[in-house]
């Protein structure tokens, strides 16, 4: 819903509001509704506020409780922050707006460290305790909202971005060699703390951070997921009833945290249908938004998919847009959505989640998205090989994940970004923790957990936010993934296809069950990509999977790796490869000898 930014400085002297000025004008995208600072000696907060709930001036941000002596900087939505204003009131706590924001003021000065479990939602915030000058920042369960820091001996920056954090200046913009082992091996996932820069790193997802007034900080874990199987078993009909109520309460704490219309992205495939399906009867005139691009020409794949959510928004009555976007849109305009990564992004539905948020965002500030249901629910085709193969955990998850082998990545870069095998270490320490029962269990919880975090989500909010819209995913509920998470993996995939057949959920069309899944702009990105480099295409396929290249240009491909001399070797389907990072690489180099 917002964007937050500050510094803190450790040594004593004033904070550098020119620099939080910078940061907060960077994300001035996220919030387009209210910019607010706040400065006390060694601490200054920015804000940049998109209203959604309350929307009076008592919600904006800097929040500043001078009763409690608290100040709040807070980026998302907490779902339940009406039982919890109720629970708060009736301790003696008085509130002054309306808004999530003072539920999280006032939880805090109640629970302390711990009011983060009671949170239900998406959030990454920051609290002055002006009592004891600490500062307390805290990011959600899966790491839904952004929280970038940098850190060095004499102060403490944090942005929803990290190209505000650029803006401050100061920042080692070297690449670290670790970050780019992970982003060529796992999709271009660098999972916290790392960034693809050395001197920026992200807070993790469920995690807490405390800087006490003599300057000790000190990080906690506030949630994991338990992916063991309950003593008890229940049948088949049994788990999916639980998934089917579950899932109705998350979407309607979804719906119902607004004081703005709440609208639907709508790709007509089971996970949107779905969540059409559960809204349409408690919301009047649903807006629902689809896109395509224009098709290439005679021969090529047709690259709209409007046949499919025409059915389904026709049959529940919404108020459905269609959006054709030219071809040639989508690669004028790949260089603005490249500017807006917050890290590399290699998929080919970052350009179309870019031209959607600003077409949508014209007409309502949130949508509900279907992000995550596969995860959760087992639904991507890998899952049953990996299931199915021998060998160790991470053989298995790696034959049918990993881009690349270790030999293959060292023959990628140059001698200076070799070292070890930094990624199989990553993930088999990953799968080796305890509560998961079965190895299905370890990846669905890893997929999850870290995985799902810097793909689908991040490219999501970073699109969809830089045209200040709120996109929320009801499918990454904790409420709904806790219970499918301790559901043996069978019964898990069964459940994702089976909910929306069960008990009085409202029908729809399930030709879209059935269709071949695409994601956003599929066909005319994968009919590029043939193109442009068909020999990265061939090796990829042999494993089935979909890890496109760019939907580029050969000379734009040039042209982004040109911001990366001396770390990448210039085979021409490498290249294609390398260029969401490079490009983004690129834009670090100008900013770096901007702040030089």
């Amino acid at each position: 819903m917002c964007g937050i930014c500050s510094e803190l400085r450790l040594d004593g002297s004033t904070a550098d509001t020119l620099a939080v000025d910078r940061m907060s004008c960077s994300i001035a995208g996220r919030g387009p509704d209210h910019s607010g600072v706040f400065s006390d000696g060694p601490l200054a907060f920015g804000h940049r506020r998109l209203a959604i709930i309350d929307l009076t001036t008592g919600a904006d941000q800097p929040m500043v409780d001078r009763e409690l002596k608290l100040v709040l900087v807070f980026n998302g939505t907490i779902y339940n922050y009406q039982e919890l204003c109720a629970e708060l009131a009736v301790m003696g706590y008085r509130f002054f707006s309306e808004s999530d924001s003072e539920v999280i003021l006032k939880a805090y000065h109640a629970w302390g460290a711990d009011c983060v479990q009671r949170f239900f939602g998406m959030f990454a915030f920051a609290i002055r305790d002006q009592r004891d000058a600490s500062l307390f920042i805290a990011r959600d369960r899966f790491g839904l909202k952004p929280l970038y820091y940098a850190l060095d001996a004499s102060r403490l920056r944090f942005a929803s971005s990290l190209q505000a954090l650029l803006a401050a200046g100061g920042v080692d913009t070297g690449i670290d060699p670790v970050a780019l082992h992970h982003h060529f091996t796992l999709h271009a996932v660098v999972p916290a703390p790392r960034t693809i820069i050395k001197g920026v790193r992200k807070l993790a997802p469920a995690t807490t951070m405390t800087i006490t007034g003599a300057g000790r900080i000190e990080q906690a874990t506030c949630w994991t997921l338990d992916a063991t199987h309950p003593a008890q078993p229940l049948s088949g009909s049994e788990w999916l009833a639980a998934t089917r109520d579950v899932l109705v309460r998350a979407v309607e704490r979804h719906r119902l945290a607004a004081d703005v219309p709440v609208g639907v992205l709508f790709s007509g495939g089971l996970d949107s249908s779905l969540l059409v399906a559960l809204l349409a009867g408690h919301v009047d005139d649903l807006q629902t938004f689809s896109m395509g691009i224009e098709t290439l020409g005679e021969g090529s794949e047709k690259a709209d998919q409007f046949e499919f959510p025409d059915q389904v928004a026709a049959q529940f009555k919404t108020r459905h847009h269609k959006y054709l976007i030219p071809y040639d849109e989508v690669l004028r305009r790949l260089p603005e959505a490249v500017l807006q990564m917050t890290e590399p992004m290699v998929s080919q539905d970052v350009i179309a989640f870019y031209l959607l948020g600003e077409r949508v965002s014209k007409q309502v500030k949130v949508v509900l998205s279907g992000q995550g249901a596969d995860e959760v629910f087992g639904g991507y085709f890998w899952y049953p090989r990996m299931d199915a193969a021998e060998g160790s955990a991470l053989k298995r998850f790696s034959f049918h994940y990993f881009d690349r082998d270790h030999t293959e990545y060292l023959a990628m870069v140059t001698p200076p970004y070799h070292l070890p095998d930094m990624t199989a270490g990553l993930v088999a320490d990953a799968l080796a923790q305890p509560l998961a029962d079965t190895f299905a269990d370890q990846v669905l919880r890893f997929d999850t957990t870290t995985l799902v975090v810097d793909d689908p989500v991040k490219r999501v909010d970073n699109m969809a936010m830089a045209w200040g819209l709120e996109a929320r995913v009801p499918f990454l509920h904790h409420e709904l993934v806790e219970p499918a998470a301790r559901m043996p993996a069978r019964t898990q995939a069964q459940a994702g296809r089976q909910v929306p057949a069960q008990g009085d959920l409202p029908r729809f069309d399930f030709r879209c069950r059935d269709r071949p899944p695409k994601g956003l702009f599929s066909g005319a990105c994968a009919e590029t990509r043939e193109r442009r480099v068909p020999d990265l295409h061939a090796r990829h396929s042999r494993l089935g999977r979909l890890h496109p290249a760019w939907p580029v240009s050969t000379g734009l491909c040039r042209q982004a790796a040109g911001g990366t001399r001396g770390l990448v070797h210039p085979h021409p389907g490498q290249q294609a490869l390398a260029s969401g990072a490079a490009g983004v690489v690129a834009a670090i180099e100008r900013g770096r000898s901007a702040s030089h």
